[in-house]
């Protein structure tokens, strides 16, 4: 299992986020604590690379932009925003 880890300007990001995204971003955190290869690398050119996102949402309007630490079983959460 890998632990999250928030950047702290996501904590402000995620408090931004409107009520209907809510549970929707808790199910994203809930897949990167257990596969957060799953997303999709935030470079197509470089499929392999360690930074990733997760849309999610009404019509995939919030997007997770991430890094995974996989030595020590991290995700980290570097920003989190909302489009809708």
């Amino acid at each position: 299992m890998y632990r999250i880890i928030p950047d702290s300007e996501v904590l402000d990001q995620v408090a931004k986020l409107p009520t209907a995204a809510l549970a929707a971003f808790s199910e994203v955190l809930a897949v990167l604590e257990l596969t957060p290869w799953n997303g999709e690398p935030q470079h197509a050119a470089k499929p392999d690379v360690e930074v990733r996102r997760f849309h999610f949402g009404p019509g995939d309007a919030g997007q997770v932009v991430y890094l995974i630490v996989e030595h020590v079983d991290e995700v980290h959460l570097l920003r989190v925003q909302w489009l809708g």
